[in-house]
């Protein structure tokens, strides 16, 4: 029997749901073309409504949202920007890109709004690019007394890009809680540019604004980079502006983290004081997987175009764009800014029920969406604690602490995120039990005894996400 004719059976005609009859129609079909891949995809979808997901940078899109994604529009191409493609045919998909600007525009008031990115990193590298070609390239190129690129000589050229990769950024450690493109060795945000890095106060855990400072002016970066991957408090993004002026770097902040709750505005907007921001569209945004960029800056912004194509990215995902649209639009909706708050609270309850049962949480708390648990007081690894939660149907991230003394592949703390269990509808009476179960699981696992409490709290789990089912239409 199928999974539509399962479904049928099972769920009178006056309760059937549209968008779950069209969910597992398509699983059907792709079961009929590779029944490995659609087996994958039904016991993942299994395996999330079984486990309390606590990964801070994942969430549930909605249906709408997913089945934007399987459609046709995976087929076109559309190189460029609407009414602008390199692709004759493509009336439709510039329909869809500017409904997604519209949206977008309309969320986060900004002037200049781009959706092609692929990723957050993508988003981080075509942003970092259209800057250097701002302020580095096309002066060079008026010096020399050419209009542009293909004007220069091969030594010109040559001249121009070795200027443009000698350029500064300087941006969050990944110690302190930054992410790996805002200038981590390894990364090639680090190759295209030169890369300093500051670190949060090694005794409180938070920024140091005039320490920061100090260092801008030793170092002159021509972007400062704000925005983190791991960092749980509000940044100072008037204080940070000022700071990159003093200096006169580009501001950049990456709010890949906390978009959303910029959006449900119970977080600051970067917009009034970055020139240049970046973001993911799923973590709180609760879109589909992708990044995109927005500028109040109308020199640096009207370079995002070639930054993108031919800069850094080919076709756009106009399968993907077609999905953004539909989760910007939840985004604007009461409901969202609902949400926003209670991810927030969540977070914050989160935080108190392990502060009571004596865990050490990184600057005392959170102001947003995901906190960070210190476990070398409990003598535990975040690889040990991840381990031993999953097995108990809790899912979370193994991650550094600021300044941690052990390697990445171990850690010294866990990460913890509300996002996708607010989506679920939990509040804070279950955060609370959350809270307190991961206590006495790491507890247990402390004092050796984890066989015995594993099993029972894998039953609270099981109990919890029954009373708030995933996807409840089906």
């Amino acid at each position: 029997m199928s999974l539509l004719e399962r479904y049928f059976s099972k769920t009178p005609e006056t309760k059937q749901n549209k968008a779950a009859i069209a969910y597992l129609a398509a699983l059907d079909y792709i079961a009929a073309s590779h029944p490995e891949i659609s087996n994958c995809i039904i016991q993942e979808l299994k395996d999330q409504r079984s486990h309390l997901k606590l990964i801070a940078s994942e969430n549930y899109s909605s249906l709408a949202v997913q089945l934007a994604m399987g459609n046709l529009l995976t087929d076109k191409y559309a190189e460029g920007y609407a009414h602008h493609r390199f692709y004759a045919g493509c009336e439709n998909v510039d329909t869809i890109e500017e409904a997604a600007i519209r949206e977008l525009k309309a969320i986060f008031g900004c002037e200049e709004a781009y959706v092609q990115p692929h990723s957050g990193a993508d988003a981080n590298m075509v942003a970092f690019w259209s800057i250097l070609v701002h302020r580095v390239q096309n002066p060079a190129i008026e010096k020399l007394g050419k209009k542009n690129l293909d004007e220069l000589t091969a030594d010109e050229y040559e001249t121009v890009r070795q200027l443009m990769l000698n350029q500064k950024v300087m941006g969050m450690s990944l110690n302190s809680g930054g992410h790996l493109t805002h200038g981590y060795r390894h990364n090639i945000s680090s190759k295209m540019m030169r890369s300093v890095l500051y670190d949060v106060d090694r005794e409180t855990g938070l920024l140091d604004y005039k320490a920061l400072a100090e260092m801008a002016q030793k170092e002159q970066p021509d972007i400062l980079l704000a925005g983190y991957s791991a960092y749980p408090r509000k940044i100072n993004f008037a204080k940070m502006r000022e700071i990159a002026d003093s200096v006169g770097a580009v501001l950049m902040v990456d709010m890949a983290h906390f978009a959303g709750l910029v959006a449900g505005g119970v977080f600051p907007s970067p917009l009034p004081h970055a020139h240049v921001v970046t973001t993911t569209t799923h973590k709180t945004l609760r879109g589909p997987r992708g990044g995109m960029i927005l500028s109040n800056d109308l020199a640096i912004g009207k370079k995002l175009n070639s930054a993108i194509f031919p800069g850094a990215q080919g076709g756009p995902l106009m399968h993907i764009i077609a999905a953004k649209a539909v989760a910007f639009k939840e985004a604007l909706s009461p409901a969202f800014k609902q949400y926003a708050e209670q991810v927030v609270k969540n977070a914050k309850t989160l935080v108190k029920a392990l502060n009571d049962q004596g865990f050490n949480i990184t600057t005392q708390g959170t102001d947003c969406h995901l906190l960070l648990v210190d476990l070398q007081q409990q003598k535990l690894t975040g690889q040990e604690a991840c381990d031993a939660l999953e097995h108990a149907g809790i899912t979370c991230n193994k991650n550094g602490i600021p300044f941690d003394p052990l390697p990445p592949l171990k850690t010294s703390g866990i990460r913890l995120g509300s996002p996708a269990l607010t989506t679920r509808g939990m509040k804070e009476a279950e955060f609370e039990t959350i809270g307190f179960m991961i206590a006495e699981l790491l507890k247990s696992l402390q004092q050796g005894d984890i066989e015995t409490t594993q099993p029972k709290i894998r039953q609270k789990v099981a109990k919890l996400c029954q009373s708030f089912p995933l996807y409840k239409d089906f």
